[in-house]
């Protein structure tokens, strides 16, 4: 069969952005693509109105927007009607958020206003030729006299690793349509629809014999969280957003029986899988997400609190790590959380413990639930005591209290599960969860934390 050519939206209008709905993948899409070719992909005030009728039309289809960028900023010979074009095309995509997914694709410069969008996407894709940035080297060296090429101040690597903007990197513009339309898999064309159910031969009961294997024989000993994950989850599949970033959590996409499904993540090998500001803010932002778009929630739990420092407490630890907390405590899709090993004070609570709302708590027998660890304990309660005493006390506190007994007692963990069982487990609690309800609260909006 012959696919159906492209349906133009304001197909006339002159300019650098051309829109239409097609194909991404499998799945039909609102598409606008700004690319470089005329006048360096600059944005005319007819060109924001393209872009703004793209957004605008998404929203009402119902249908994911994907956005193509390569500009170089507002239109300076058209001047004001172009900024105030750029203006009209950020309130549309702002107006999608929450409404349809919103992916972007960066293929060469995006500067000023266009890189201020890419903040407002839900993913963002980035490729080999881009670079991104609200003031280029040339204002960067004016004001600070430091001199930067464009890569360094803000090429793929910079938004990969540092600034969290880039959910995804590909080569090429081919590349990044596909590493997109992967994420379109997991998710609906909008927040009326429910997630797309993918085929699987994965059994849902399927034990896992090797998983207690995964975590080291020492309480210290680093882990890949993700061997985890893609033992749990349908065939070892699993989409990772911003692998680069806050490596010391991992979220990303997969499915179960199925049913596509977030996951959340520590990570063990990376900071000791602590949470600190941009870990914080990575699995709110994705946390957000899949709450937006109905996707239900899993939750791997291995850490041992929150990063100290003073340069994080001064860089706003308690509002940044309130992210987490918000997003978990007003999400209403189904929660699955699975304690592994560590869950230690307030980064325990924040990582969907079952008071944070969650649903549904499991632990492996390995999971240590307390305030804080054996050692740190012991130095509060027995600071007066011989160095024997205190090892003792340490053994003591660590045979009693780190334990998830402790925690299932007063039904705060729903159950202490053998390990080889856990994806069956969390198979069958979203399975049940499947037609969880809950009421929005009365108000115009909320007032996360930022």
């Amino acid at each position: 069969m012959t696919p159906a050519p492209n349906l133009a939206l304001q197909g006339l209008v002159p300019g650098t952005v051309s829109s239409s709905v097609t194909l991404v993948g499998d799945r039909q899409v609102v598409m606008a693509r700004c690319v470089a070719g005329h006048r360096a992909g600059a944005l005319s005030e007819a060109a924001g109105r393209s872009l703004a009728t793209a957004a605008r039309h998404a929203v009402a289809s119902r249908l994911p927007l994907v956005v193509i960028i390569a500009s170089s900023g507002a239109d300076v010979e058209e001047g004001l009607p172009a900024l105030h074009g750029w203006g009209v095309a950020a309130h549309a995509v702002a107006a999608c958020s929450g409404r349809v997914p919103v992916l972007m694709a960066v293929t060469g410069p995006a500067v000023s206003g266009p890189a201020l969008m890419l903040g407002l996407a839900d993913v963002v894709c980035v490729t080999d030729e881009s670079t991104a940035y609200v003031s280029g080297p040339a204002m960067v060296e004016e004001m600070t006299g430091v001199r930067l090429r464009p890569e360094a101040l803000g090429g793929p690597g910079v938004h990969r690793r540092h600034s969290g903007v880039a959910g995804l990197a590909a080569a090429d513009e081919e590349a990044a349509l596909s590493a997109l339309g992967e994420v379109l898999a997991h998710l609906p064309d909008s927040c009326d629809d429910l997630p797309p159910t993918l085929g699987t031969d994965d059994p849902v009961d399927r034990d896992i014999p090797e998983m207690a294997d995964l975590l080291p024989a020492t309480p210290t000993g680093a882990y890949d969280v993700r061997q985890v994950v893609t033992k749990v989850v349908d065939e070892g599949a699993f989409t990772e957003l911003w692998e680069g970033w806050a490596p010391n959590i991992v979220v990303g996409l997969a499915t179960v029986g199925g049913e596509p499904i977030g996951v959340v993540a520590n990570q063990p090998s990376a900071l000791a899988g602590t949470l600190d500001i941009p870990s914080s803010q990575k699995g709110a932002r994705f946390v957000n997400f899949c709450d937006a778009f109905g996707l239900p929630l899993l939750t791997l739990v291995d850490t041992p609190g929150f990063f100290p420092g003073k340069d994080v407490e001064w860089r706003g630890m308690i509002r940044k790590g309130a992210q987490l907390a918000f997003a978990y405590a007003r999400a209403t899709v189904p929660r699955v959380c699975v304690i592994l090993r560590k869950a230690y004070g307030g980064a325990y609570i924040v990582m969907d413990c079952k008071t944070m709302g969650g649903d549904l708590t499991y632990a492996w027998p390995t999971a240590e639930i307390a305030v804080m660890g054996a050692k740190g304990a012991v130095e509060i309660l027995h600071r007066r005591s011989t160095p024997e005493e205190r090892a003792a006390a340490e053994a003591d506190y660590a045979g009693e209290l780190l334990t998830p007994w402790i925690a299932a007692e007063r039904g705060l963990v729903d159950d202490v599960i053998d390990p080889r069982h856990t994806r069956a487990v969390v198979a069958r609690s979203f399975d049940l969860l499947r037609t969880k309800h809950e009421d929005s609260v009365a108000r115009k909006h909320d007032n996360s934390p930022c």
